[in-house]
């Protein structure tokens, strides 16, 4: 049985409530979980499956000194990391309503700063259901990953969530 690595950030808040969520789906598999502000990039390579979760951050915190951002320290050492064959599945959170401009736009960042790694994306969503006016994760007419909004729309996560893994895991060897 090959394990899956779920990495997330930041700890505590919607990203953490949902890593928990699809943890906790996962009955098929092991699940390792790993705060990406506690993990070096390198702990990817013992994984063939991998899922990471991310937050697009508000507004309110663009004009704020970013650096101490979990997934702003982690990204870089992705450069130059070979994670050929392994496959990554990718959920954001974000606020369709206050940011329908940039509706989980760091998930769209995330996906782009995996794609010279060499891992294939898997778990791609598409727009059916979702209200936003732009969005860097909306990539060919869907999402590269699970789009979710736990500031409106809460009551749809579990059903969402359990959607998504229906199609990834049988993707994960």
């Amino acid at each position: 049985m090959s394990k899956i690595g779920l990495f997330y950030g930041p700890e505590g808040g919607n990203v953490d409530k949902v890593a928990k969520i699809v943890a906790e789906k996962i009955t098929t598999k092991k699940v390792e979980v790993h705060l990406v502000k506690e993990t070096d990039a390198e702990k990817l390579a013992e994984y063939s499956n991998i899922i990471m979760g991310i937050s697009t951050l508000g507004k309110h915190t663009w004009s704020s000194d970013n650096s101490g951002n979990d997934w702003d320290n982690f990204l870089p050492k992705l450069n130059g990391l070979d994670l050929k064959g392994k496959k990554i599945a990718l959920f954001g959170l974000g606020d369709h309503i206050a940011y329908a401009d940039f509706f989980v736009d760091s998930m769209g960042d995330l996906a782009e700063a995996i794609k010279p790694t060499g891992a294939e994306i898997i778990g791609q969503v598409s727009d059916e259901g979702y209200e936003f006016n732009e969005s860097r994760a909306f990539v060919d007419g869907k999402f590269v990953g699970l789009p979710l909004d736990e500031d409106f729309e809460s009551d749809l996560t579990e059903e969402r969530v359990q959607k998504w893994l229906d199609v990834i895991l049988p993707e994960f060897e």
